[in-house]
């Protein structure tokens, strides 16, 4: 009865726009054509979406190809672009804490045997002062969502405050997180299978730090999952990696 004078009041609203929908935590029928779910023959370390066929074990992306991973496997639930992208923004940038369950469903669709084989889940950090301006972490609020059993918040630290990687090439990228990121003094990963969880996989140079500290620190195993992957298409600019999203 509750949830319905609740709803009566203030109407169930789309995830991406302000349109009304007939159930909380749902996307509007011209949001949902424009989310790009992740399904089909993927790439086995970061999920951006393959062609051809094969053990899904051995499937690589170009750019996987290129760069070996610090992690073993990986998995993306949508595309970053057109309404997926916007959602990621809502929750990253608009306070809207209340999507994250049904972000968190999203991912565990795309990732649910790495989750299943994890020891411990944990986001990748933000450093203190950032959360003080931003009052959260949004990977903390996925993971939370996600499986409130494994979730280990305050995992890793970020040891210094590293500049925006907007628009930073890889190698610049790797020499800012560089020693900026340990496991906290508290917690012992020796042996433990380990996924990290982000909003967004772009060159997955933060998520690649992450993992080497956790390996460093003995961990017997890392994966990852996001939210949603760049993917890399010069002809669409929303796409595109050094495209610079507004605060």
């Amino acid at each position: 009865m509750l949830s319905a004078i609740r709803d009566l009041i203030y109407p169930p609203r789309c995830l991406s726009c302000t349109e009304e929908t007939d159930v909380a935590g749902g996307l509007c029928a011209t949001c949902w054509r424009d989310v790009q779910f992740i399904s089909g023959p993927v790439c086995a370390l970061c999920g951006t979406p393959v062609d051809g066929g094969g053990r899904a074990a051995d499937l690589r992306c170009d750019e996987c190809e290129r760069h070996p991973r610090d992690w073993s496997a990986g998995r993306s639930a949508v595309v970053y672009g057109g309404a997926g992208r916007t959602v990621v923004l809502q929750l990253k940038h608009g306070d809207r804490l209340d999507i994250a369950p049904t972000l968190a469903r999203w991912i565990a669709r795309s990732a649910g045997d790495l989750i299943a084989a994890a020891d411990i889940i944990a986001p990748v950090p933000l450093h203190w002062s950032r959360l003080v301006k931003r009052r959260y972490n949004q990977s903390a609020e996925l993971v939370g969502a996600l499986s409130p059993d494994k979730a280990v918040p305050d995992l890793l630290r970020r040891t210094r405050r590293t500049p925006s990687l907007d628009g930073a090439t890889r190698v610049e990228r790797g020499a800012i997180l560089d020693g900026a990121i340990a496991v906290g003094p508290s917690h012992d990963v020796t042996g433990r299978r380990v996924l990290l969880v982000d909003d967004v996989l772009t060159t997955g140079a933060t998520l690649g730090a992450c993992a080497r500290a956790l390996r460093a620190a003995g961990a017997a195993d890392v994966t990852i999952c996001v939210l949603a992957r760049v993917v890399r298409d010069a002809a669409d600019p929303i796409s595109y990696p050094n495209r610079r999203d507004p605060p």
